[in-house]
């Protein structure tokens, strides 16, 4: 029953867009273990842990496609469920330093000793576990988005007023984390990480082993996001989208459907953060900023909002062009980020792959219309027949 929910109307290009990145879990961790470090095929631990971050990056863009792509909602604050997963992730892998701290304290973790903290705060109770820490990955945003879209739905709040809401409220987040007696670690955050599952975190196998779970992740978010838009709920949440009284003059609870589908892309969110914490080796309060939220609607806005390939594409795209950028012209990148957001949204405002599948539907219609009067050009008009008098 899942993978007929998953599967469903799977069409040609999501199959290849599967294939894809399957094929890149097997294959860029085999040239990264397998291949000899001086061939020409061997790909750098740092190069696969660098994509890697690009992939998480392209499951934080499909999250918020799913919301702002196929039900209008244009949350600013998705940057905020990105870090809650990373600071849930984070605090798991804080937990397994134990006594191999710096102050070899081997319940409390460096920060807290230095603070001068006597007691670990009951909300670090159960992160020494694994299976408690990734459900906290999804319990944590998934909460926060289901009481915050509870009130602001239910109070029929839209547009740029949600906007700004969900934009104050990653603001007050990154001001919270901020503080020290938070017991999130301050400004610095979380940092030194050793051991995930037992393993050294800084090994090559284990790098290989996240950049595959992060295909992994990926398919299974592009798979989720898709089995909702193709289902008959995907249908009404389209509707809500384009003509939201509509729906509701017609019986549907809006409020509902919009809660559902934004818990669902929040769940996704902190996913992408759990799985971005381990492979950078660090999450603090910057991730937080307004600035990265807004960065995640320019991703999407260039991929194309409401495909779902093409917020991946736009993810990687932007953040492949920033790594570049910001070492050649650092004092320019984000003006180029501003100007490409202006030109997508004056030139290209369907993105790239809404630009290409409007004009590959064109070249069709003008294909079929090719041979339609081909057809009728190619019949011979009957002669006429004169009535004998």
């Amino acid at each position: 029953m899942i993978a007929r929910f998953l599967l469903q109307d799977m069409d040609r290009r999501g199959a290849i867009f599967l294939a894809l990145i399957a094929g890149l879990a097997i294959l860029i961790p085999a040239l990264n273990l397998l291949v000899p470090a001086g061939s020409p095929f061997h790909v750098p631990t740092s190069t696969m842990s660098l994509w890697g971050k690009y992939l998480c990056y392209a499951l934080l863009a499909i999250s918020l496609d799913l919301v702002w792509g196929y039900c209008g909602i244009l949350s600013l604050g998705h940057g905020a469920f990105f870090a809650l997963g990373g600071y849930a992730m984070g605090m798991y892998l804080m937990r397994q330093i134990g006594s191999r701290g710096t102050y070899g304290n081997p319940i409390l973790p460096d920060f807290m000793v230095f603070l001068n903290w006597k007691e670990l705060p009951w909300y670090w109770y159960g992160f020494d576990s694994f299976p408690f820490a990734m459900l906290m990955v999804l319990v944590a945003p998934g909460l926060l988005a289901f009481v915050f879209g509870w009130f602001a739905f239910r109070s029929r709040v839209t547009g740029v007023y949600l906007s700004i809401i969900t934009q104050a409220l990653t603001y007050a987040l990154l001001l919270a984390f901020f503080r020290n007696d938070m017991g999130f670690g301050g400004n610095n955050g979380l940092t030194d990480f050793k051991d995930i599952l037992g393993f050294n975190v800084q090994a090559q196998a284990t790098r290989a082993a996240l950049f595959s779970m992060t295909c992994v992740m990926l398919i299974a978010g592009f798979l989720i996001a898709r089995g909702i838009v193709v289902s008959k709920l995907g249908k009404v949440v389209i509707a809500i989208r384009d003509a939201e009284s509509r729906t509701r003059f017609l019986g549907y609870r809006v409020d509902r459907f919009k809660l559902f589908v934004f818990t669902v892309s929040a769940c996704m969110a902190g996913v992408a953060g759990a799985l971005y914490v381990p492979q950078v080796g660090i999450i603090n309060p910057s991730e937080f900023a307004p600035a990265n939220s807004i960065e995640t609607v320019i991703w999407v806005a260039v991929g194309g909002r409401g495909t779902l390939i093409g917020p991946i594409i736009g993810a990687i795209l932007v953040n492949v062009g920033k790594s570049y950028f910001t070492g050649a012209f650092p004092d320019l990148w984000l003006f180029a980020l501003g100007g490409l957001f202006i030109f997508v949204t004056l030139f290209m405002p369907k993105g790239i792959v809404g630009t290409v599948q409007a004009y590959l539907a064109k070249r069709k219609d003008y294909a079929r219309e090719a041979d339609k009067n081909a057809a009728n050009s190619d019949v011979k008009p009957e002669p006429a027949t004169v009535a004998a008098e």
